[in-house]
């Protein structure tokens, strides 16, 4: 038997091994827990009312809830000096943060100031700035350093004297790389600068005082924590104002009008203290299964280049590009086996931004996957993924 003839038989004995693919994309959404489903159960029925009309028992017992919901929140994360506000998900979150302070600065000073960002940020976060944009505020946009941190220097280099605003992402979404961000606070509050962060990525993989008191405004996202979809928050320090993006009914502070999911935020209150609890053996966990794959690809005798910085990194994120191999069959040979990505869920399928910006070309970006492995990821799984990444890439290459 030839060469090609055993790589073929290889790669087609592990695709019919698999009854269902392997799911390495947790960075994109992960399930609900256990006991986060046991939380929100008596809310969905028993406890059904609406927390905002204040004029019957079951009223009061729903607000007492959600107000219950926000203190627990402001304690798992160290954080009692921020006001808590629910929303639909991080990508409203990003808005109301970004849109809202830079109105209500225009408002309040006449002035269209400059706004500080990376490149390499979520979609939620570019986007709405690019929309400031067409509104007379001036972007900035930093590339990032091959590894994908952003560079100090060149951060101090860029503020000018309008500037008011900075928004740079705890942890990327595409490569794993964990951002300077205390030392960026500090230098925002020593120019009197606004400092926002994405940190949707980070709870329950990353140690807490990572996500500084000094950052003005935060962004979280439940169902990337093992909570439900359609709950978000955002942090914001007290003495901030921000202009609402919609009206109608001034709850959540005047900022998101509208009946309030008393279901979701108990649930994104218990996903929250779940992952803050389980916090450091989360990480080791996953950063165990991560090294073993990387590890394991790296003894092969396929060119991989790794995306981002190893160092500062999610433990549960491995981005990487294989050289000399058509992305589109890869992904394509793929998908029936293991569950990833060639870059963010919001990305519709073009090349990625983030590798873009770290100098990857459109090729190198095709050719790339972002594996994201999950608490529920096993041993087995990961040695089976491996196995299969090799005899794909082996079955490309002939």
């Amino acid at each position: 038997m030839n060469k090609l003839s055993r790589d073929y038989k290889e790669f087609y004995i592990l695709t019919n091994m698999l009854t269902n693919p392997i799911l390495l994309d947790y960075q994109s959404s992960t399930p609900c827990s256990k006991e986060v489903l046991k939380s929100m159960e008596p809310y969905w029925s028993d406890f059904f009312a609406n927390p905002s009309s204040k004029s019957n028992l079951a009223a009061i017992s729903a607000s007492a809830a959600l107000e219950v919901s926000r203190e627990k929140i402001q304690n798992y994360l160290k954080l009692p000096n921020k006001k808590v506000i629910f929303t639909s998900g991080a990508t409203e979150s990003n808005n109301l943060a970004l849109l809202g302070y830079a109105r209500s600065f225009y408002k309040k000073t006449n002035i269209r100031g400059n706004i500080i960002t990376l490149a390499t940020e979520h979609k939620a976060v570019l986007e709405p700035l690019q929309q400031l944009e067409k509104e007379g505020f001036s972007l900035t946009e930093i590339l990032p350093e091959e590894d994908g941190l952003i560079s100090i220097g060149k951060l101090l280099g860029l503020i000018k004297e309008d500037t008011f605003l900075i928004s740079i992402m705890l942890a990327n979404n595409e490569i794993g790389v964990i951002q300077p961000l205390k030392e960026i606070a500090d230098i925002c509050k020593s120019r009197n600068l606004i400092l926002h962060s994405d940190a949707a990525q980070c709870l329950g993989y990353l140690p807490l005082e990572l996500i500084d008191d000094n950052i003005n405004m935060i962004t979280i996202s439940s169902h990337k924590i093992y909570g439900p979809k359609g709950v978000g928050i955002l942090l914001l320090d007290r003495d901030i104002e921000i202009s609402p993006l919609f009206w109608g009914g001034g709850q959540e502070q005047g900022l998101r009008p509208g009946t309030v999911p008393v279901p979701l935020i108990v649930g994104c209150a218990k996903a929250i203290e779940l992952a803050v609890l389980k916090q450091d053996q989360n990480f080791k966990k996953l950063a165990n299964h991560r090294d073993y794959l990387l590890n394991e690809l790296l003894k092969s005798d396929f060119r991989i280049k790794i995306n981002g910085s190893m160092k500062n990194r999610l433990p549960h994120n491995l981005n990487i590009t294989i050289l000399d191999i058509n992305g589109t069959q890869l992904h394509k040979h793929l998908k029936a086996k293991i569950v990833c990505s060639s870059g963010s869920a919001c990305s519709k399928g073009n090349p990625s931004h983030v590798l873009k910006a770290i100098g990857r070309s459109t090729e190198e970006s095709e050719a790339s996957l972002r594996i994201s492995i999950g608490l529920m990821t096993t041993s087995e799984e990961i040695k089976l993924a491996h196995n299969i990444l090799l005899s794909t890439f082996k079955y490309l290459r002939r």
